[in-house]
């Protein structure tokens, strides 16, 4: 494998790893939003009208974030019927062939992802409901996050075809 493929991979794998690290976190940062809100609406009965939403920014965060991360250890679902009792090479090879999809399909993502960014950004969008907050950043958020998932897609291919040609990416 070329040189210039074997640092994209490196450098992909290390921001996905920096990028899912952070996103694990923010499930704490999740179970402290609703634990707050929990506790200020029953014992103090003092409602917050952002928490719930906050909290569901936060874990939108984590899903996008933490996507990239995911695909680098093969965490994410699959069907896996045949698949398992076939030898790491034919695997790449079918890998190889079938990563189209999961390169096609953050790659429309993100084409919609990036139009309604900027909608939002040039509008001022604001959620509809009592707190109304921006949406600008948890779109920006997500439109990192699909770039970095269909990213690591293309890395996951270099280190497919890398298999099939019998090379390791290191």
């Amino acid at each position: 494998m070329p040189d210039a493929i074997k640092a994209y991979v490196r450098h992909v794998e290390a921001l996905n790893r920096i990028l899912g690290k952070f996103a694990m976190y923010l499930v704490f940062a999740m179970m402290g939003i609703l634990l707050f809100s929990s506790v200020f609406r029953t014992i103090f009965n003092v409602p917050h009208i952002w928490a719930v939403e906050m909290a569901q920014f936060t874990m939108a965060a984590y899903y996008f974030l933490g996507g990239g991360f995911s695909m680098m250890p093969g965490a994410h679902v699959r069907m896996d019927v045949l698949y398992s009792k076939w030898t790491p090479k034919k695997r790449a090879v079918t890998d190889a062939m079938t990563i189209f999809c999961k390169i096609f399909y953050p790659a429309v993502l993100l084409i919609g992802g990036l139009s309604s960014t900027l909608y939002s950004l040039e509008y001022g969008q604001r959620n509809y409901s009592s707190w109304g907050p921006l949406v600008a950043p948890s779109k920006i958020i997500m439109v990192i996050g699909i770039f970095m998932i269909l990213l690591q897609a293309i890395a996951i291919f270099f280190r497919d075809l890398a298999k099939v040609k019998g090379v390791s990416i290191q």
